[in-house]
């Protein structure tokens, strides 16, 4: 399935938790810090910006961190895989023209773009970006999917 994201966002939502996804409206250099080591990946507009929320929880949050990337370009941070501190990270970021979501990986300890921790309920799924759209492959059936106009600054100004 196709859906047009100019000027708004998508709320993916299953019974228990949530993705929400946005595009990339410029060109910038995110970069991406582990505790090893520090890499940049370009970021290309139409790109898919995802925040998965493998618990659900209350959306302003994630509409804070698509901002907080897409709008002020802030670093991604990743966590060994053995950090305790992954248990508590609510809301996790991908930034790539294609993203996978998984439930088998732990939150917040994987550096590669294409994958984001999600909850088994909406596990499976690829989103694509072509531009100022999105494409969504393998949608749960009992996933819901609407389209948000809302945006940080008319919420929170």
């Amino acid at each position: 399935m196709r859906y047009s994201l100019r000027d708004g966002l998508l709320l993916i939502q299953g019974d228990h938790s949530f993705l929400l996804v946005g595009t990339a409206t410029e060109k910038f250099s995110l970069c991406i810090e582990t505790s090893q080591d520090e890499f940049c990946q370009g970021v290309m507009p139409g790109d898919i910006i995802a925040v998965s929320a493998p618990e659900g929880g209350p959306v302003e949050p994630a509409l804070m961190l698509m901002e907080l990337v897409r709008t002020y370009h802030v670093p991604l941070l990743v966590l060994p895989k053995d950090h305790p501190g992954s248990r508590r990270m609510s809301r996790v970021v991908s930034v790539a023209p294609e993203i996978h979501t998984s439930c088998s990986i732990r939150r917040g300890t994987h550096p590669e773009q294409h994958l984001i921790c999600s909850s088994d309920e909406l596990a499976g799924m690829v989103l694509k970006g072509d531009g100022s759209n999105v494409e969504i492959l393998h949608l749960p059936q009992n996933a819901a999917v609407r389209r948000i106009q809302m945006s940080i600054h008319t919420r929170f100004s």
